[in-house]
């Protein structure tokens, strides 16, 4: 079986909507990027994208309190049941409204969910395999509007549920007999966040106005009592008696809904309060129990840090100008996490030091360009927004900003000069950022819509929209070396990777292929029909008809030159066989119905007789889409509209390792690495070769043999134990007796192990000998070990990043250390010089030691 590309992580973009969650041990921060999930793990800085997808943008995440499940819901109330351990989708479930929270108890034994202004209690799914993981348990009624927020006591017998009708409402997860359902008021906004103090019924509430709550309750959490077996529940109607209430008493209304509950809107007379009034609107809000930290943010880009019951203010900052989204807690209660929806923006803040653990912020707008490193460790990314991220794939790493390259700078003016016939004519500069020239090329006819440099040469290519491709010669007084004729107009042009060949995607959805020494085509592929376009929501014709006029805007060739990537203004991304002209199989980056051109045929359902709803704009608002505000507005509403964002692709590139690719899209970079799962490529097969004959081998210490049989039946484990077997010392005579046909394959090989294993001289004495022993035979094929050789030079650069940081934080303890034994041992011999006995300087240098891990 082939390697496979298969969806590997998102990055650049961290956060968009939703709720932030921690891990059980919390050092992970659980953040939902559109309809996918991303785990960003602090402690070792890396992040992982789950191998799963939502129909819509994701709403809520719901955690289980041991860790292993999640509870994952998008905008429709669709639900996706996850394992965090094998990352695997264990079950579906559809609400069929939208879910504003979720909440699992505190024993994992129930989880509430609620939807418009209902709370649905379920029994949560058991370690046994169920057909039906969600069983409906309770319904709770009271709110009169919809549902915002969710808060269980510890000891999971109670929960508390806000509202946007300004009411708060505490439920029990069982029949308490002195417990009554009723309205606490006092607010005048919605509720954004209702939290019990630990081990109690004591509550605090927090409004949108800023307005802070302190409910105090006269009974323990071990002072309710349980309604005893007879008593049925009570489920009275609106409107109804008190004699129409006992007689439904007796009744109990069991089904789909479970058993439902109704509480009262009025409150008793006796309760105790306390209202405490701040500044700004509130967010978002977070409340730590065991440390009684109350988290609050604000729509300024504030938050506050306060400790409860007494109100004292720890900390005020900001942390931008924009929204507070999402705001947890880690259990710990060291790290708070905040997203900024409006940005983006995710970061995780250690309130006690004052410092940031974590904080990225993906592109504002859309990205539009991206690029790797040549050791393929890095990628750069451009976006709309003016900014440029640089991102590692394996490690979570950013920089925003400006990058200085010294290098030969290409820029294409965006603005055309108007001449007096009503021309346009573009220009491209040339800057050299050693003499700080620049060159003007002109010749084209039209505007200029890409540029790129052959990788060997001194050779510029430019196309443009008079249908033609002009090679520049960058040593011979920047002249047009050759003109290509396109039958259409150019739109994007490409290098293979030995630059004896050119790509050019037109109009025409065609893309033709060029050998740039003789200016004469090589073949063409006609890709019109495999885009695939959407139909837009507005669109007055069928997404077959729009797909006619769409074109590729992005290309890029394979490492080893044999396959290309295409993709454009679509939700798909081919891949082609350059040699046999025909697609190898198409890539479907997204399945998220929040963009806009995403579905094939109408949504009859939007349709009225006024026309379709997706031509009304109901405003910015909470909802789906991108605020975009009026020019010149940086604060405050002033009139902001928003859009619903469009799929598309408009960057595509080939790792030089050629192990992945990425893509710049709607929803964020986008990496495709191999699947590794699919390793069983067995070639040159023979009855003789099997396992147990390779094993053999070994114990005969025929290392040769055993490494060839090994790579004929290509199983990883198996070659791995192969080479791991074969003694240090014998790994150059080993090397020296390979056949050609397999060094390549082994040098591979170790370029792949080398990435992960722990035995770095070991692998680096394989990859040392095969590069000196046959370094003549592996430069005549350079074209193609070239992926080989860079994967190798990938991981070495990794250990030795790793490596170097290690060794200067131990060489920098040494010497501190070095420097306390001196000063002791002065210290010490002066002691003796005036008569001392015994001091306690041994211990005391142990211990400052042993704080900078070095006893």
């Amino acid at each position: 079986m082939k390697f496979a590309y298969r969806f590997s992580n998102l990055l650049g973009a961290v956060y968009r909507q939703g709720n932030l969650s921690f891990s059980q041990d919390g050092n992970a921060v659980i953040s939902p990027v559109g309809n996918r999930v991303s785990v960003f793990d602090l402690k070792n800085n890396t992040s992982e994208t789950l191998p799963l997808s939502t129909t819509k943008n994701i709403t809520c995440v719901g955690l289980s309190p041991d860790g292993h499940l999640a509870i994952i819901v998008d905008e429709d109330g669709a639900a996706l049941l996850v394992s965090l351990i094998t990352r695997a989708i264990l079950h579906h479930f559809h609400f069929h409204k939208p879910v504003n929270s979720i909440r699992f108890s505190p024993d994992g034994r129930k989880f509430v969910v609620t939807k418009e202004n209902v709370a649905l209690m379920y029994h949560a799914p058991g370690k046994q395999r169920e057909f039906n993981a969600f069983v409906l348990d309770k319904s709770y009624y009271g709110p009169y509007d919809e549902t915002t927020c969710i808060d269980w006591t510890d000891d999971s017998k109670c929960f508390v549920v806000g509202s946007k009708d300004m009411s708060t409402w505490v439920f029990g997860a069982e029949r308490w007999a002195n417990l009554i359902y009723y309205s606490l008021g006092g607010h005048k906004d919605v509720i954004v966040g209702c939290f019990f103090e630990k081990d109690s019924l004591d509550l605090y509430t927090v409004s949108q106005d800023g307005t802070l709550c302190v409910w105090q309750s006269d009974t323990e959490l071990d002072g309710l009592v349980l309604k005893k077996k007879r008593d049925k529940p009570k489920v009275p109607r609106p409107g109804a008696g008190e004699e129409e209430e006992e007689e439904e008493e007796e009744k109990r209304l069991e089904g789909e809904e479970g058993e439902i509950i109704r509480g009262k809107a009025e409150a008793p007379e006796e309760k105790t309060t306390k209202n405490v009034r701040y500044k700004s609107c509130i967010s978002a809000a977070a409340y730590h129990k065991p440390s009684h930290i109350l988290v609050t943010g604000f729509a300024s880009g504030i938050f506050h840090l306060h400790e409860l019951p007494e109100f004292n203010l720890i900390h005020s900052l900001s942390i931008s100008d924009q929204k507070i989204s999402s705001i947890s807690i880690n259990s710990s209660g060291d790290w708070i996490g905040f997203g900024c929806s409006g940005m983006g923006q995710l970061l995780v803040w250690e309130w006690q030091s004052e410092s940031y653990v974590f904080k990225q912020q993906g592109h504002f707008n859309n990205m539009a360009s991206l690029a790797y490193s040549p050791d393929g460790q890095y990628i750069v990314t451009g976006g709309d927004d003016g900014k440029v991220s640089v991102l590692h794939p394996a490690v979570t790493l950013t920089y925003a900003g400006l990058i200085r390259f010294h290098v030969i700078i290409i820029l294409l003016v965006a603005c055309f000069y108007l001449t007096s016939d009503c021309g346009f004519f573009p220009q491209v500069k040339v800057w050299n950022t050693n003499s700080g020239l620049c060159f003007v090329l002109g010749g084209h006819e039209g505007p200029v819509s890409c540029l790129c440099f052959s990788p060997v040469q001194s050779i510029l290519a430019s196309t443009s929209w008079d249908r033609t491709v002009r090679l520049w010669d960058m040593l011979d007084s920047w002249q047009v070396k050759e003109t290509l004729p396109l039958v259409s107009d150019g739109l994007v042009v490409a290098y293979r990777p030995d630059g004896q060949e050119l790509a050019v995607a037109t109009l025409n959805g065609e893309i033709s292929f060029w050998n740039p020494h003789t200016a004469t085509q090589t073949g063409s592929v006609s890709g019109r029909h495999d885009l695939e376009m959407g139909r837009k929501e507005t669109d007055k014709i069928t997404a077959k008809q729009s797909a006619k006029g769409k074109s590729f805007t992005s290309l890029c060739y394979s490492a080893d030159g044999e396959s290309m990537l295409a993709g454009g203004q679509s939700k798909f991304v081919c891949i082609y066989n350059i040699k046999e002209q025909m697609l190898v199989k198409k890539f479907e980056i997204s399945c998220n119905l929040s963009f806009d051109a995403m579905e094939e045929f109408l949504d009859r359902r939007k349709m009225t007789e006024f026309g379709s709803l997706a031509l009304v704009d109901e405003g910015a608002g909470d909802g789906d889409g991108v605020n975009i505000s009026l020019p010149g507005v940086r604060r405050g509403d002033m009139s902001s509209r928003h859009f619903k964002p469009e799929i598309r692709v408009s960057s595509l590139r080939f790792s030089p390792t050629g192990r992945s690719w990425a893509a710049t899209t709607t929803e964020g970079l986008l990496i495709y690495s191999i699947d590794g799962s699919m390793v069983f490529d067995p070639y040159d097969l023979d009855l003789d070769v099997t396992p147990a004959n390779i094993r053999k081998q070994l114990r005969l210490q025929e290392w040769v043999s055993a490494i060839v049989m090994a790579f004929r039946l290509n199983e990883k484990a198996l070659k791995q134990e192969v080479l791991e077997t074969v003694p240090h010392a014998q790994i150059q005579v080993v090397c020296g007796f390979l056949p050609d046909i397999y060094v390549e394959k082994l040098l591979g090989f170790v370029a792949t192990s080398l990435e992960k294993s722990g035995h770095l001289q070991f692998y680096m004495t394989w990859a040392q000998s095969l590069l000196m022993l046959h370094g003549q035979k592996l430069k005549n094929r350079s074209g193609s070990i070239l992926p080989t050789l860079q994967a190798l030079q990938k991981s070495i650069q990794r250990h030795f990043d790793n490596l170097s940081k290690l060794c200067d934080f131990n060489m920098y303890n040494i010497r501190y250390a070095e420097a306390l034994s001196k000063q002791r041992g002065i210290k010490r011999a002066a002691e003796e010089d005036k008569g001392g006995e015994e001091d306690n300087d041994d211990e005391e240098l142990s211990e400052e030691m042993s704080e900078f891990g070095l006893k």
